[in-house]
């Protein structure tokens, strides 16, 4: 079999997923040639709702996508749905609906923390939207083809070559590209390939079954988003996909004694009618899926020129709803970083920061979604141990991480709450998501991540002139996108929250990175502003090393 080559692209990424599109959208956002093939996923497909949670939310409305995807036909159907219940059945008595206080309701208001909100949404559904958007923003799209061996020089080479094979008609190309990024489309050929541990733990087997019955009756006016049923016939877990006639019921086997042949449409009907408490349901079984949970973390999400994100960077149990979202921010942190170095105005080593950045979150992540499994049996009631004083209320997790890495400036000196991977208080200090601000900009009303995105961005008080002044003349010298917004002059602070969040007076500026975590920040204006700004700048994109900059 003769092997041509296809194209060369700047970025290949391997896997369809949610992860993959959205490391391909945000790359293309800024300009960036990206190539991507579906391959074949890490984890079975299965029929699932995702929970979107807002500091995801936040990153694809920056690809102004937020309104399309709340417009999709589950999200729209979901919209209103909350809590998880407890009941003997779904027709049975409901015993109480879980809660802690490290628990968020989806459908609480978000008031000043973000500009947005949880979203329900089918993976199906948004994957269709996010692989349509990818196209009109010019990234090629290869469904039937998967990423068979790739070859990066030992990690020193100019580009990576990698073979890719077209399961429709069996065919070998050679794509060569830049970067190669690998979001779960290989089931671990690159993990193996790289000899990159996938260290964790399993933590349960799972069978889902997908079926169809009128259920309006049983279910009155509830909407949650599971319902635990606990009966002497059946424990397992029922999640509504429209509240009416399309279901999911989960419940643990074991394969050893239970293999997937065995459960017949007849034994699946028995066990949905065990958990809707229907004793003459006759349900249509769609489908029956078999999966496992984990909770396993990636040994390094970079080598040389190939970075793994989503699924292939690390897998966590659905409780807490992070999975989705984590690898969402993956793609989001890597991406800017990939765009900036291929437009020469990073230095190569701005890369290292994302394996320095994203990998100790992500653990933490995972950790938090084990915990959260793991406190189940507690909340309904079959285990009496104490609740774990590691779990971290869910704000925390979604919006307060701090990173630690060469592309950001120092800690500020002193002590303060929450000083470790989730901060207490996000207080605009070097390295958390820069804090949601209300601003009139323009006469219209936006949050202050409406700004970032596609430069870095210095966010300054009124007294903005030294600093617009510094910024032009670093953009100058170092070709690259800068943007200055004066918070009291070019936008109105609609809850006067500015000083407070960043901890800055009316001539102090903070710097913020693409992926809206703060830079670098500065009380007051310094004598030689545009001398500390440039060095800042040069340093936080690793430009301040010899021969830094690396031609695209």
């Amino acid at each position: 079999m003769s092997l041509s080559t296809l194209r060369n692209t700047d970025v290949l990424v391997a896997g369809g997923g949610l992860a993959g599109l959205t490391t391909a959208l945000f790359l293309a956002g800024q300009g960036v040639e990206c190539l991507l093939i579906e391959g074949a996923r890490e984890r079975p497909k299965l029929p699932r709702i995702l929970g979107i949670h807002p500091r995801a939310m936040e990153l694809l409305r920056s690809l102004g996508l937020e309104e399309e995807i709340r417009e999709l036909p589950t999200t729209r159907a979901l919209a209103q749905n909350s809590g998880i219940v407890v009941a003997q059945s779904l027709a049975g008595l409901e015993q109480g609906e879980l809660g802690e206080k490290y628990v968020m309701d989806v459908r609480t208001p978000l008031g000043l923390l973000s500009p947005t909100s949880w979203c329900l949404c089918d993976e199906g559904e948004l994957e269709e939207l996010l692989s349509v958007k990818a196209q009109q923003l010019g990234v090629v799209l290869r469904g039937s083809s998967t990423l068979v061996s790739f070859d990066q020089a030992d990690g020193h080479g100019e580009e990576v070559t990698a073979v890719v094979r077209d399961s429709a008609g069996g065919g070998e190309r050679i794509i060569k590209a830049c970067y190669l990024v690998e979001a779960g489309g290989t089931a671990g050929v690159v993990r193996e390939a790289l000899s990159i541990p996938f260290d964790g733990e399993v933590l349960g087997q799972y069978v889902t079954v997908r079926f169809t019955a009128d259920l309006r009756c049983e279910l009155a006016d509830r909407k949650f988003l599971m319902c635990y049923t606990v009966n002497p016939a059946l424990r397992g877990a029922l999640m509504p996909l429209d509240n009416a006639s399309q279901w999911l019921l989960h419940v643990s086997y074991d394969p050893q004694r239970q293999p997937l042949a065995s459960f017949t449409e007849e034994r699946c009907a028995e066990l949905v009618r065990a958990a809707t408490g229907v004793r003459d349901l006759q349900p249509t079984i769609e489908e029956v899926s078999a999966w496992q949970g984990e909770a396993r973390v990636a040994g390094r999400f970079r080598d040389g020129r190939v970075f793994l994100v989503g699924d292939a960077a690390h897998v966590m149990p659905p409780s807490g709803g992070f999975d989705a979202g984590t690898g969402i921010i993956d793609a989001h942190n890597l991406a800017w970083k990939i765009s900036a170095v291929l437009n020469g105005w990073a230095g190569n080593e701005l890369l290292e920061s994302y394996d320095e950045e994203r990998r100790p979150i992500c653990a933490a992540t995972v950790e938090q979604a084990v915990l959260r499994a793991k406190d189940r049996p507690r909340l309904l009631g079959t285990d009496s141990g104490p609740v774990s004083s590691d779990l971290v209320e869910d704000p925390l997790v979604w919006f307060n991480p701090r990173y630690r890495s060469s592309a950001l400036t120092p800690r500020d000196a002193g002590i303060y709450p929450g000083d470790g991977l989730w901060a207490a208080e996000n207080d605009g200090r070097p390295g958390s998501r820069a804090p949601h601000l209300r601003l009139r900009h323009g006469g219209s009303e936006v949050s202050v991540h409406d700004l970032f995105g596609h430069s870095m961005v210095l966010l300054t008080g009124p007294d903005s002139e030294p600093w617009k002044k510094a910024a032009r003349a670093v953009a100058a010298d170092l070709g690259m996108p800068y943007s200055v917004y004066a918070v009291g002059t070019e936008l109105t602070d609609l809850d006067d929250r500015w000083p407070e969040l960043y901890g800055v007076t009316a001539q102090g500026a903070v710097l913020v990175r693409p992926d809206g975590i703060v830079a670098w920040r500065c009380a007051d204006a310094p004598i030689f502003t545009t001398n500390t700004l440039r060095a800042l700048t040069k340093r936080i994109l690793r430009l301040d090393r010899p021969a830094a900059r690396e031609e695209r």
